[in-house]
């Protein structure tokens, strides 16, 4: 459901925005009363209100020069244990989101979460419905979790919750005596919200530059057939403390990184298998994990195909400890290893810029939480060694009361070359804040 303004002057879209945010508050106060003031029997309703508003540091190519994040969103989420199926432990759940949108002059309900949760047997959990999925040992490095992101929604400021996309899918999970089973089936492939130029420029490989919001080209999305449908699962158990897992999936890569027409700035998303695994448990007074995954692209296993993305195998290497007083620390080390590389320089362009076979990313979480925690300062970093480029994430956020927090954080990108993964983003810095009433 979209609902477009009707161009109106400045004046009115601040109006309307100041009435949307009333508005919502006023909804979350009088579900509060509503639902908590109900029978037990009653379907437990939780959520919030929020503003946000993020503003650039400089002018670029995307549609608004001055921000890149301006809205109000109401979330409502919720559970019911339904009758029916009794036996089975049923429950419902769902979440979802009116969103009211300046920047894209949009008003959109948006359904985060509706799935089925079932225990048909002692052993098996089967959930079906919209769903968000994870799974995996890193701290914002995805290696084996092929599942939709949405990296604009976590570089302009959006709360991370964002940062997973749902799923339209079935999962079963099976616990057998020494192992457990994931399985989830996508019907339709999913893929991630990409950067576009809309709210982010980014490098178009294909010409050589930065573009906006006139030159990402069209992002061909497989076809939604049944020999298309996405299959993922995971085995895993524990040896002592140590809990290990390996992992499967077969689907499409998750960004257009296959070129099916240079001229007209057509992208696709080749198919891909990753067979990965991770061990994660307690080192050296904290939590160790280590994963890996070695990335299958179906449609170029030779490496000799320009115009799509090469096997890769990916490695990660993670540590966090509590340093007492409040303060956390994580560290983590990722390598990715592109293979066939002699066969990827060969079809470089003479004089385009070219991936480097080994790309080290290095990251830093730091978390400190102070007066009775309610104040939280956090800084994350992103930073590679071999591309020369960091991503820095400072926020400070403050909990006002049981209802009440706000959040100011900003996003920083530094690089030496125009074409590397956080150099491209250099004059989207941002800082954004956010108010939220949750009831």
């Amino acid at each position: 459901m979209i609902v477009r303004e009707s161009s109106s002057p400045q004046g009115h879209k601040d109006k309307s925005f100041k009435v949307f945010v009333f508005l919502c508050v006023l909804c979350a106060s009088a579900a509060n009363s509503l639902f908590f003031s109900a029978p037990s029997h009653a379907i437990s309703l939780h959520g919030f209100a929020e503003g946000a508003y993020g503003a650039r540091f400089h002018n670029d190519l995307t549609r608004k020069d001055n921000y890149n994040l301006s809205e109000a969103r109401l979330q409502l989420k919720g559970s019911h244990l339904p009758k029916m199926l009794e036996n089975w432990q049923p429950e419902f759940f769902f979440k979802g989101d009116i969103l009211h949108d300046r920047y894209s002059e949009t008003t959109q309900g948006i359904l985060r979460e509706a799935y089925l949760f079932l225990t048909p047997l002692p052993t098996v959990d089967l959930k079906v419905g919209r769903q968000i999925l994870t799974w995996g040992t890193g701290d914002l490095l995805f290696i084996n979790d092929l599942f939709p992101k949405d990296y604009v929604s976590f570089m302009i400021g959006r709360d991370d919750e964002y940062l997973k996309l749902p799923s339209d899918a079935i999962k079963a999970s099976f616990f057998l005596p020494k192992i457990s089973i994931d399985v989830i089936l996508t019907p339709q492939a999913e893929q991630n919200n990409s950067i576009n130029g809309e709210r982010l420029s980014f490098y178009n490989g294909l010409i050589g530059e930065i573009v906006g919001q006139n030159g990402s080209g069209d992002f061909h999305e497989p076809a939604h057939t049944l020999r298309n449908m996405e299959t993922a699962a995971r085995v895993y158990r524990n040896f002592g403390s140590i809990e290990g897992a390996l992992y499967y999936f077969k689907g499409f890569y998750k960004e257009p990184l296959g070129v099916s027409d240079p001229v007209n700035w057509d992208f696709f998303y080749p198919r891909l298998a990753v067979y990965g695994a991770s061990l994660r448990g307690p080192f050296a007074g904290g939590i160790g994990n280590i994963e890996l995954g070695y990335y299958d692209s179906r449609e170029d296993r030779s490496g000799g195909n320009s115009s799509i993305e090469n096997s890769a195998v990916k490695y990660l290497a993670g540590y966090e400890k509590d340093m007492g007083k409040d303060l956390k620390l994580g560290l983590q080390y990722q390598l990715e290893q592109m293979l066939d590389y002699d066969a990827y320089r060969a079809g470089v362009n003479p004089g385009s810029p070219a991936d480097d076979e080994y790309r080290h990313l290095l990251t830093l979480r730091l978390t400190q939480l102070m007066m009775d925690q309610n104040l939280n300062i956090g800084l994350f970093v992103f930073y590679s060694p071999s591309d020369k480029d960091i991503h820095l994430r400072p926020r400070i956020s403050y909990k006002f009361n049981d209802n009440m927090s706000g959040t100011i954080g900003a996003n920083i990108f530094e690089g030496d070359k125009s074409h590397t993964f956080f150099g491209q983003l250099d004059r989207n810095d941002n800082i954004y804040t956010r108010v939220r009433y949750s009831f």
